[in-house]
């Protein structure tokens, strides 16, 4: 069996976010979603709507989805390292780049093949275009 895993904050759930694991489940049979930590969003300066916790419950109803766990707040690649996963998928917009990525799991002696998704409908589809779109306006 195949395991593939994405990350991502997934706050304000949408189709981009389905897409995103449409195209990555075609990587493999198990699909496993890591949530991003309030605590990581809190260091970023990033607002999320919802908790890690909520956001976990509402990503593991859907049945696209296999498995949803939280990531470390400390050490961003711990999970990668526990589940091993055969494929890793980063958004078309993650920050890290794929080289960048590898490299640093090769000094961990993990070799997980690493692929880019696509964006869908980026101009309409993006997590913080929907949040300017609701919450702009108030």
């Amino acid at each position: 069996m195949k395991t593939v895993m994405c990350f991502g904050t997934f706050d304000l759930l949408h189709l981009g976010h389905i897409h995103y694991f449409k195209q990555a489940k075609k990587y493999g049979d198990y699909l496993l979603v890591v949530i991003a930590r309030d605590s990581t969003k809190e260091q970023q300066q990033k607002e999320a709507i919802f908790t890690e916790k909520e956001r976990q419950e509402l990503i593991s109803q859907l049945r696209l989805v296999d498995e949803v766990v939280l990531g470390d707040p400390q050490d961003h690649l711990k999970i990668i390292e526990e589940k091993k996963p055969d494929v890793i998928c980063l958004g078309y917009d993650h920050p890290i780049k794929e080289e960048e990525l590898a490299k640093e799991l090769q000094k961990k002696n993990l070799f997980p093949i690493i692929q880019r998704m696509k964006p869908y409908r980026i101009k309409r589809h993006k997590g913080s275009r929907l949040r300017s779109l609701l919450f702009d306006n108030f």
